[in-house]
């Protein structure tokens, strides 16, 4: 009869539960919480560090332009008696940013004080943000310039120049002309205004010599200059004669307007710069002790014209404590349906239309709405 063993017997650990054999990998749930953990890690890094094609926009900072930004005057007058103000008379800006994350896209989307946009609808391909910055400030120096001249063509007592602002290189007028040159006569029609330059060529035909009397360094030179095709250089192609430069109209004074503000592009803020001249220029007080913000690219007629961006605008110019927004005429519909609660929106079409608005505001009248 066979006895029983006293020898112990273990008996075989359950399936899935007992340590690893040497030398084994993972198991199943090892691997699949492994990869859950570097997808994660990299579902986060793609989202905190890589770019979307996407920009965002928002409310941007404000500028009293009858005050100071780092400490220098903004628009300030030299050489010509100025008037004592009071109150703000603010431009606004929209802050664009196309250097977002996706989890930053998130929130600022989240946020509702911003939106979102294709980069290719402000980047054209190819092009780098260095690029826009040079094209906004190109911009900006242009409303400066078109401020002027329409703030003194308003006051009506200062007289004004034409010059050649730019010339098309190889152009028959490069070959006289430089930047900045005054025009007086232009195939023997008398120039007053950028806008008779082209009229002055009219029934002209590419090869013909025409005379230009102009100015230069305060000198009055006569040159003969023999026009060229328009298509030749790039230009839309014309029936008349081609001389290749760029008509600008400049107050002809002896004192100096200045526009100081670093760090800013485009051209809405025209209509603003060109109510601060009117206000430094003038007795009276266009804001009176209001805080009035407002918007416009202006040319140098005193038309104000649309911009971009109001709903951010109306946003920067309530935090900032605004109680009056300049609106475009055609900008109205889109601020009406976006205007901030306290906020009082005055609908302007030309820089007279503005000065007027603000007069009745300042006596009690009633202002046009949007």
């Amino acid at each position: 009869m066979s006895t029983p063993s006293e020898t112990p017997v273990t008996p075989p650990a359950p399936r899935g539960e007992g340590p690893p054999a040497p030398g084994r990998g993972l198991t199943r749930r090892g691997w699949t919480v492994l990869v859950g953990v570097v997808l994660t890690v990299a579902f986060l890094v793609v989202g905190l560090a890589v770019p979307i094609p996407y920009v965002s926009l928002g409310p941007g900072p404000t500028y009293d332009t009858l005050g100071e930004a780092q400490d220098v005057q903004i628009v300030s007058v030299d050489g010509e008696q100025t008037y004592p103000t009071s109150g703000q008379l603010r431009m606004v800006t929209v802050s664009v940013n196309d250097e977002i994350t996706l989890f930053g896209a998130l929130g600022l989307w989240i946020s509702g004080r911003y939106a979102l946009a294709p980069r290719e609808e402000y980047f054209r391909p190819g092009e780098t943000e260095e690029d826009i910055d040079k094209q906004n400030t190109k911009l900006f120096q242009d409303s400066q310039s078109n401020a002027e001249v329409a703030a003194l063509r308003y006051l009506g007592k200062y007289p004004m120049k034409v010059i050649a602002q730019e010339i098309t290189s190889g152009a028959p007028a490069d070959k006289v002309l430089a930047p900045g040159d005054r025009l007086v006569r232009v195939n023997g029609k008398a120039v007053s205004t950028a806008a008779d330059v082209r009229p002055a060529l009219a029934g002209t035909t590419p090869g013909q010599s025409v005379e230009i009397v102009f100015q230069h360094d305060g000198q009055e030179k006569t040159a003969t200059v023999t026009l060229g095709r328009a298509a030749d250089f790039g230009a839309e192609d014309r029936a008349e004669g081609f001389l290749g430069l760029g008509p600008a109209d400049r107050p002809d004074v002896p004192f100096k307007i200045s526009i100081s503000l670093e760090n800013v592009g485009g051209p809405s803020a025209g209509l603003m710069f060109s109510l601060a001249i009117v206000d430094r220029l003038t007795p009276g007080d266009l804001a009176s002790d209001h805080v009035i913000a407002g918007t416009g690219e202006i040319d140098a007629d005193g038309n104000v014209g649309r911009i971009g961006g109001i709903p951010f605008k109306l946003v920067g110019a309530r935090e900032a404590g605004v109680t009056t927004f300049l609106v475009p005429a055609d900008n109205c519909e889109e601020a009406r349906s976006n205007v901030p609660d306290g906020l009082q929106l005055i609908k302007v079409a030309t820089l007279s239309d503005a000065v007027a608005q603000l007069d009745n505001l300042k006596a009690g009248r009633p202002t046009r709405g949007c």
